[in-house]
């Protein structure tokens, strides 16, 4: 069982001083030891979040996604930053309507409507504003920066891998660096339905620490090994509402940035006792060595 995590005094005297005393606070961090997040209700039922960034990078990452990308989203679409605190790596959040869509019992039908409004706002975000030189700089240099990792995680994965595996990783990485031309923009970092909030007003998109300049398709790897694995029409739709289809270097990418996710789940799931992105790493891995190495 996780173990719930108190909110730091500090932070909660800053919250206070903004929204007036809080009655009621909720642990609402995911399941992994570096996040901090906590429901709050003060007097009268107004709620809010508050969040502990895992580092000084995230969050930078996330202040500045929160005031100069999110609003591309609209009303609605996103938590709002009321404020943030840069001593505690601190952010304080309105609430976005709805509940995480992996908790919720959607039919098919469903799930293709979420997917459908989740391509919108990738598309929105993607396009959120034109990139200056040096964001441009940096999203061009995001798939070598990809394909530079590979050796630090099939290090770290060790003989989680086999031989045969370490070298289609490495296979990959080189083939990444070759893949030409992609389209850039502003990603949200961790595209998957667990920051997707649904509700009968549509859907909104949460946690943007890992939102930065880049290769627009990095957004689409955990979906296109996870939820369009398995429901193609999910990425059909996803994909109508974005607007376009993939070209075909981004087609090349997306499977060259799976591979490199498959050993960086395999690298991080064990060592934060984390089965799910395990499992994700394990299957990827196994689909790429039967289709590559028959």
């Amino acid at each position: 069982m996780r173990q719930t995590k108190p909110l730091p005094t500090a932070v909660q005297r800053w919250v206070e001083q903004l929204t007036g005393p809080v009655v009621a606070v909720r642990d609402a961090s995911h399941d992994w030891h570096r996040s901090r997040v906590w429901e709050l209700t003060g007097r009268g039922g107004a709620r809010w979040y508050v969040k502990v960034s895992p580092s000084g990078k995230f969050f930078t990452r996330e202040t500045r996604a929160y005031r100069g990308v999110v609003p591309a989203l609209g009303h609605g679409r996103a938590p709002h930053l009321l404020d943030s605190r840069a001593d505690d790596l601190a952010l304080l959040l309105t609430v976005a309507p709805g509940v995480p869509a992996p908790g919720m019992s959607l039919a098919s039908a469903e799930w293709r409507s979420v997917h459908s409004q989740a391509g919108m706002l990738c598309a929105r975000l993607h396009e959120a504003g034109a990139l200056d030189a040096r964001d441009r700089a940096e999203a061009a240099a995001s798939l070598a920066a990809a394909a530079d990792g590979a050796e630090k995680y099939l290090g770290r994965a060790g003989d989680r891998l086999t031989e045969d595996e370490q070298q289609l990783v490495r296979d990959y990485a080189a083939r990444l660096r070759r893949v030409g031309r992609v389209p850039l923009g502003y990603i949200h970092g961790d595209n998957q339905p667990r920051n997707w909030l649904w509700s009968e007003a549509g859907l909104a998109l949460v946690d943007f620490e890992r939102t930065r300049p880049a290769a627009r398709v990095q957004d689409l790897v955990i979906l296109a090994v996870t939820e369009w694995l398995d429901h193609p029409d999910r990425e059909q739709a996803f994909l109508q509402s974005y607007g376009r289809g993939l070209t075909g270097a981004e087609r090349q990418a997306l499977r060259c940035l799976s591979a490199l996710d498959a050993v960086n789940c395999l690298a991080w799931g064990p060592d934060n006792d984390h089965p799910e992105v395990t499992a994700r790493g394990r299957r990827t891995l196994d689909r790429l060595m039967k289709e590559d190495r028959p």
